[in-house]
């Protein structure tokens, strides 16, 4: 499929009323308001193009830019590519999901996350926490960084509750991944939510809920996610 033949499907699928839904969740123009489950059945047709996805998230289509991230090749994506993504996520799902599961399974996800936290602009920074906690539910914990996680716990701990709205949002995710998920870390990161409690977010409205860390990662670890690591991020 070409980039126009999948704008033009994308159009069609497209609802006002998914459209009008998706802006109260942070998603900004252009894109047509197409749901998740309806992208699926291109995804299967495209599998995987590394330069497809890379010329449908240039349209800045937040639809098609979504779609990009499913279909992209990570392994193939160079630091470059990963910084014009970020810096063109404005959309909440596309900084927030799109481009950390990307980063997540690229070979440079960990040094551009520690890069991207530190970020000025919100949408970059919580693109950064996302891409760590993604990071954490994939990676086995032996090729994981223990010692730079750790710190970036107390930093979370630390800075949390004035970080900026969103970035608030990921850092929250961060720890929960990091209880859930690295049993080297996993005490440290329920202490952690215990001193964090709860966050204060502003969700736009609607009915979406801050995640309690300490409730969350329990949940997770009686799921037997401690011993399971995922598959995959994307969804």
């Amino acid at each position: 499929m070409t980039v126009q033949q999948i704008m033009t499907e994308l159009e069609k699928l497209g609802s006002p009323a998914t459209k009008k839904v998706l802006l109260q969740h942070g998603i900004r123009e252009p894109f047509f308001g197409v749901k998740v489950g309806d992208m699926k059945p291109i995804q299967k047709k495209i599998k995987m193009d590394y330069q497809l996805a890379k010329d449908l998230y240039a349209t800045g289509n937040a639809d098609a830019q979504y779609l990009a991230g499913l279909i992209a090749d990570d392994v193939k994506m160079s630091k470059a590519d990963l910084q014009i993504w970020v810096k063109q996520a404005l959309s909440n799902n596309i900084s927030e999901y799109t481009v950390p599961w990307v980063a997540a399974g690229s070979p440079h996800g960990y040094e551009l996350a520690r890069e991207w936290i530190d970020s000025s602009k919100e949408h970059i920074s919580a693109a950064g926490w996302s891409t760590l906690a993604n990071l954490v539910a994939l990676q086995p914990n032996e090729k994981l960084d223990l010692p730079g996680l750790k710190a970036l716990l107390a930093r979370a701990v630390k800075d949390i509750h004035s970080a900026p709205n969103r970035t608030r949002y990921t850092m929250n995710n961060f720890v929960i991944c990091l209880g859930a998920y690295v049993q080297p870390l996993s005490a440290e990161a329920i202490a952690a939510g215990k001193k964090i409690g709860p966050v204060t977010i502003d969700m736009g409205g609607t009915a979406c809920k801050v995640p309690l860390a300490v409730e969350y990662i329990q949940k997770a670890i009686d799921r037997g996610s401690l011993t399971k690591k995922k598959k995959t991020v994307k969804c």
